[in-house]
């Protein structure tokens, strides 16, 4: 297959045979899918789910992030004809990724989402796939967690984020997203000291021993020494890794709840994740793509962006396994 075949290549999502191959449709039309992998409800082997869960109801300030799992589908269109840059393996080509579609949930009862959320992951797992999720708020990666302990153990959290969502809040039952990681640690969910928060510059009175690489350090040395200072902490143990497009300083992702100056460049944050290559990667996510506050989809290219390193991180992790 070629670019000429954009002619008559479309809706990939609905009428690809199997999972693997790129994309040469055009990115402006055909149905929508994350890079426009295979939607499928059978998860018979697949490798990879990538999922959406359309949920902000647990904002502190601008919503919209239920759109950014759409949002980021769309943007992902931009990618699905090349390999992906700077990688040795090529995830569309070599393993079987599918797009599982969005949680379904009752948007208006708001304390079954969490159980309704971990259910949904937990059967990704029970499938033998690892979970992609795009969010969504940063809440959703909560009942992720226990999905993904209850059937791994206590993980490692790789955290990429402006704000470290570790306020003190004892009410477990209370839908918040700055106070899940608190949770997760007084719940047992991950382990401190093989957990990190990277791009951190906001203050909280306790780290709860998770290490810390703020925004201003990764400045100071660098996109390489911060990706090998993030691998001697995680070591080879399971880790699950989130990523909150707010991590980017709003110059280059505008379309976030909750924007602080100062943060990670595209580049650092593409350089990074790259250099990452060989950590034991369960799953992960991407959230906090905000549609109505972004500028040119810039924030939504973003979040497709970064989703696409994770999908490699989480391969090559899987052929490393294998």
């Amino acid at each position: 297959m070629a670019l000429s075949d954009a002619a008559n290549d479309v809706d990939n999502a609905l009428t690809r045979d199997g999972f693997r191959g790129h994309s040469f449709e055009n990115a402006f039309g055909g149905a929508l899918s994350f890079m426009r992998r295979t939607y499928t409800k059978d998860l018979n082997g697949v490798d990879l789910a990538v999922t959406g869960v359309p949920f902000d109801q647990a904002v502190t300030n601008r919503p919209g992030t239920r759109l950014g799992p759409r949002a980021i589908r769309e943007a992902s269109t931009l990618q699905p004809c090349d390999p992906p840059y700077g990688w040795e393996i090529d995830p569309l080509v070599d393993f079987n990724v599918a797009d599982y579609g969005d949680l379904a949930f009752d948007y208006a009862d708001i304390p079954a989402f969490p159980k309704v959320l971990q259910s949904h992951i937990s059967g990704i797992l029970d499938a033998g796939a690892g979970s992609l999720v795009l969010g969504g708020d940063h809440y959703i990666s909560f009942p992720i967690l226990r999905a993904y302990v209850e059937k791994f153990g206590p993980v490692g959290l790789l955290q990429f984020d402006a704000h470290s969502d570790l306020w003190a809040d004892d009410d477990f039952d209370r839908v918040d997203h700055g106070t899940m990681f608190y949770k997760a640690v007084k719940e047992g969910l991950i382990i401190p000291e093989r957990s990190v928060q990277v791009g951190i510059r906001t203050v909280v009175s306790d780290h709860m021993g998770i290490n810390v690489i703020d925004a201003r350090e990764v400045h100071e040395i660098g996109p390489g020494e911060t990706a090998k200072q993030i691998k001697a902490i995680l070591g080879d143990h399971q880790t699950y890794l989130t990523f909150d497009i707010d991590c980017l300083d709003p110059a280059f992702a505008p379309g976030t709840g909750t924007p602080v100056w100062g943060g990670l460049s595209s580049a650092q944050a593409a350089h990074i994740l790259r250099d990452l290559a060989g950590i034991n990667m369960l799953g992960g996510d991407v959230v906090e793509v905000s549609p109505p506050y972004d500028a040119g989809n810039m924030t939504a290219v973003a979040g497709a962006h970064v989703a696409m390193e994770l999908m490699c991180l989480y391969c090559h992790n899987l052929k490393e396994r294998r």
